[in-house]
């Protein structure tokens, strides 16, 4: 695998940030129409983007992105939505935690390396409305590529109806790429987002993947790209019907208390987050997911 794969990277690049930009446009969009309900005679939130970049060794260029934050709004407490393009060279230790996970040879003699995606996490002002994350990222090394991420719901206070909509929206976004792939990717997504020392799932689920290469990379893109789409009405309708909900002081005590466990699971098992720390990006954008306040019992 050589860098002829520029033009594959500079399109998976582009993707996230025109992803990022609607995102982040309809975001602001649900902040400015919320005009009924708590917190709707609040000031309507804006995002803060800051540029981060990534330190390497040498001093050399090594990429960097764009965090972009919504803090206090009507709708959004917290919601980030970060994009990067890294690369250089892996440092030992993430060396042989790619080589050991993915069984990549050569990494020890040409550790070269390049990453895109967006990562968002969402909390929310209203507990009955949900948190969500979702990021989507392709990776390559001269030995290898593969596509990742998905979405996934977390509410503090469970509505089936919501349930339902988030992942039925899911998988008529999946389901043009052959009918496997959504009970596939929620499978994995379970598996993923369990929290072993509680003994429990992290929210409702959703979708999940990594590590996919099925050799046919515009296949591939093709079906990260619907993981993305997928995004925005999955969540959207959600956030407009639950915002508008009066909540109680043990609505909101249950949120900081759900909270807690969102934090517990990205400081210790979340593999974004150690990437991103090993690696040297940014540790503000890395740790951008954590709520701002929680609560433990």
């Amino acid at each position: 695998m050589t860098d002829s794969f520029d033009s594959e990277k500079n399109r998976a690049s582009a993707w996230f940030r025109d992803l990022r930009d609607q995102i982040v446009a309809a975001f602001e969009a649900l902040e400015q129409d919320h005009r009924s309900g708590p917190m709707s005679d609040a000031e309507p939130g804006h995002f803060d983007v800051t540029e981060t970049r990534r330190s390497s060794d040498d001093g050399t260029d090594a990429g960097g992105g764009l965090m972009s934050v919504l803090r206090g709004g009507r709708v959004f407490e917290k919601v980030g939505v970060n994009i990067s393009t890294v690369y250089g060279t892996l440092g030992e230790r993430a060396q042989m935690a790619m080589a050991a996970r993915k069984g990549i040879p050569g990494m020890k003699d040409d550790p070269r390396f390049w990453a895109s995606g967006i990562s968002l996490v969402a909390h929310m002002q209203n507990p009955h409305a949900p948190a969500v994350h979702m990021n989507t990222r392709m990776f390559w090394t001269p030995h290898a590529w593969w596509f990742g991420g998905g979405s996934d719901l977390n509410p503090c206070i469970e509505y089936s109806e919501d349930t339902a909509h988030f992942h039925a929206t899911q998988q008529e976004h999946l389901d043009p790429h052959g009918a496997d792939f959504y009970p596939r990717l929620k499978d994995w997504a379970d598996e993923y987002f369990f929290i072993p020392h509680r003994n429990r799932a992290r929210g409702v689920g959703g979708i999940f993947m990594d590590d996919h290469c099925s050799g046919d990379w515009d296949a591939d893109f093709a079906l990260t790209q619907d993981i993305g789409r997928a995004f925005l009405p999955a969540y959207l309708p959600l956030v407009r019907k639950r915002r508008v909900q009066e909540w109680s002081e043990a609505d909101k005590d249950a949120q900081l208390v759900h909270r807690g466990l969102y934090a517990e699971y990205n400081l210790v098992y979340d593999r974004g987050t150690k990437f991103g720390l090993e690696t040297g990006h940014d540790a503000n954008a890395v740790l951008m997911s954590l709520p701002p306040l929680a609560k433990w019992v």
